[in-house]
């Protein structure tokens, strides 16, 4: 069973506001029997600001109402039913001045371990510029002799996952390439079709 937020403060509440018995309040925040007794005597938890779970959503009063007439009811949480929505970032992200050092590698890293990325896809995986990828693919980026290949999942500028979506999209295209030049061939050697 879920518990309430702050349970010993919440317990001060329930002790201090309604007819609950210590057992019913025990089981709901998840505290022993004597330890909601000794709240009570003023013996536990003094100086604990007492904590409204009907304020914060976590009660209600009906539900407070129902187990105080029946003793054996034991309280139960209120559900809270939250969507919660995960928006993709659009555009490029923001790497840190710290991390800017490092496109630079990863860019050579790529072209090096996989050459059958476009420049496209290597500035969407590492938040940089075509000149830039060209730059290095050519070999004429003016920063040359100090760019050592580092893998972009090990600098953080990508994830796996996204490197490997990249590398399998890559692979798909020149697939589909050699198959329509085998068609080319096939049509120049056999004119009659």
């Amino acid at each position: 069973m879920n518990q309430p937020l702050m349970p010993k403060a919440t317990a001060v509440w329930l002790i201090d506001n309604t007819t609950l018995t210590f057992k019913q309040i025990a089981d709901f925040c998840g505290l022993h029997e004597l330890e909601v007794k000794g709240i009570a005597d003023g013996d536990v938890a003094v100086g604990i600001k007492a904590y409204n779970p009907i304020l914060s959503n976590q009660l209600t009063r009906e539900e407070i109402e129902l187990c105080s007439q029946d003793p054996s009811r034991p309280l139960q949480i209120k559900q809270k039913n939250m969507d919660i929505e995960v928006k993709k970032m659009v555009g490029t992200k923001y790497t840190p001045i710290a991390k800017r050092e490092d496109r630079p590698n990863a860019i050579a890293w790529l072209t090096k371990n996989y050459p059958q990325l476009a420049d496209s896809q290597i500035c969407k995986l590492v938040g940089t510029t075509k000149n830039t990828v060209a730059a290095i693919r050519t070999r004429k980026h003016w920063n040359m002799s100090n760019i050592s290949p580092k893998d972009p999942v090990a600098a953080n500028l990508c994830t796996q996952t996204d490197l490997m979506k990249a590398v399998e999209r890559a692979k798909r295209k020149l697939e589909r390439i050699e198959k329509e030049k085998k068609k080319e061939k096939a049509k120049l050697a056999d004119p009659a079709e």
